[in-house]
């Protein structure tokens, strides 16, 4: 890792050394392996290994559906029957694939506000922060594409919905959505684009994944503190961080077990549990569901893209300004994609110069209510348009925006933080002090 000391890889034998002159791939993964990480790590530094699971998972499981699978609109729905049906240990497959989704935008949310809380976007990660930010895009996008492919009742309307979001954009976007779709309807080439990107993205993630590691290998990991390695030398480096292998390997092996139990017993017990009903219809444009929803996961951006209607004042003030090319369909969508530009802003709208929330006793009870913000997106997502949902999503919406735009640069001037371990290896000594020494602060919670 770029500036902190440690120990590199010294090839030996003479295979090695040939190897290492010519590709020098085992000290690359060795180096990666061993790196020295902050010995203070939490349980909320596990997410990690679940995510690099996930995404395994989803691309081993979508290789095998994908022999099977027909992206036809005539044979689509019917494919995939033969996969639950008559394919050895299909269902299997496909419910592990179906949730597999679930899981991973559980640990990516779990990730992401963790992040939030112990300020991982500040400097000097903010690239490994944007760069998260754009796997979370792709996710979005491969999760959206791969909902279409079964061409269930809520796979068709869904993509109606959606794809039409396009369409709002003033002067291109009818344009842009004929061509998403292929033509001027959700149709068989729509559902060819669909299966093609799904099949690609999961690669472009994995790509991104490769950056994102390597990114915060070179800047280091956060840690509950906020405190940096010391990098003065070597010696000094040791006292703050532990190798990679052995210990935090087997603390993440133990968190994913744990994980892949409750996975394990879901997939087994209530796989359809996640799934919408209509969903297990064929697709027919000629019948319009009662209530068309996404899957949970963006729930809480359907919530924030249906909260700004005609009627609300920042849209009618947006349409009045702009002589009615910014309309409330297209505000919405800005609303929708804003509210993700916002969060990945967030290295810039934190003005602290404290980065862990744990030291900031302001910050703390607006950060968690922001988490409950989200739930309470998720749930008005869900919930018709109608009122009261309609003004709820209003308010929780503009909390969203109100957090990242307002809150986050004012507690920066107002806040005033309780004071910081000194170094690392302070804070751990503190936590878990040597034998026969007092303990100088009370233990960390998992929730820190």
């Amino acid at each position: 890792m770029a500036g902190i000391p440690h120990d590199h890889y010294e090839p030996k034998t003479g295979a090695e050394k040939w190897l290492h002159s010519r590709l020098p791939i085992v000290g690359l993964l060795y180096d990666t392996i061993m790196i020295p990480t902050p010995k203070n790590l939490n349980w909320m530094w596990i997410w990690g290994i679940v995510l690099t699971f996930c995404l395994v998972l989803q691309i081993v499981t979508g290789i095998i559906l994908v022999m099977h699978y027909t992206p036809h609109v005539d044979m689509a729905f019917a494919s995939i029957e033969h996969i639950m049906r008559n394919v050895n240990g299909g269902h299997f497959i496909r419910y592990l694939h179906m949730n597999g989704a679930s899981l991973f935008f559980v640990a990516v949310y779990a990730h992401i506000f963790r992040g939030l809380y112990y300020g991982s976007y500040k400097a000097p990660r903010e690239v490994t922060w944007i760069i998260g930010m754009l796997i979370y895009l792709c996710m979005m996008g491969t999760a959206f594409m791969g909902y279409v492919l079964p061409w269930g009742q809520m796979s068709f309307w869904g993509a109606t919905v959606i794809t039409g979001l396009f369409g709002a954009i003033p002067l291109i976007g009818e344009p842009i959505q004929t061509w998403l779709l292929g033509g001027p309807a959700v149709d068989n080439a729509t559902l060819n684009r669909f299966f093609s990107l799904h099949y690609l993205l999961p690669f472009v993630i994995a790509a991104l994944v490769a950056v994102h590691i390597w990114a915060f290998h070179t800047t280091g990991n956060n840690n509950p503190t906020g405190v940096e390695v010391r990098r003065g030398s070597k010696a000094e480096a040791e006292k703050d961080t532990v190798p990679f292998w052995p210990y935090y390997v087997i603390k993440d092996l133990f968190a994913l077990a744990l994980i892949m139990a409750v996975f394990f017993a879901i997939v087994g017990f209530m796989p359809n549990y996640l799934g919408h009903p209509d969903n297990y219809i064929e697709a027919n444009p000629l019948v319009t569901p009662a209530h068309i929803v996404p899957e949970w996961y963006f729930l809480p951006f359907y919530a924030i893209l249906r909260a700004f209607t005609s009627d609300v004042w920042l849209v009618q003030l947006a349409s009045f300004v702009t002589g009615g090319i910014i309309d409330a369909k297209f505000f919405g969508v800005l609303a929708m994609f804003g509210a993700i530009i916002v969060m990945a802003l967030a290295p810039w709208l934190d003005t602290s110069s404290v980065r862990s929330g744990r030291y900031r006793p302001m910050f703390k009870w607006w950060f968690w209510l922001l988490v409950i913000d989200f739930f309470a997106l998720m749930w008005l997502g869900a919930m018709p348009a109608e009122e009261p949902y309609a003004s709820f999503s209003l308010i929780a919406s503009a909390y969203w925006f109100a957090y990242f735009l307002i809150i986050l640069p004012l507690l920066g001037v107002i806040e005033k933080p309780l004071p910081q371990p000194d170094t690392i290896e302070a804070d751990f000594d503190a936590h878990y002090p040597p034998k026969g020494e007092a303990k100088g602060a009370p233990a960390a919670t998992p929730a820190e």
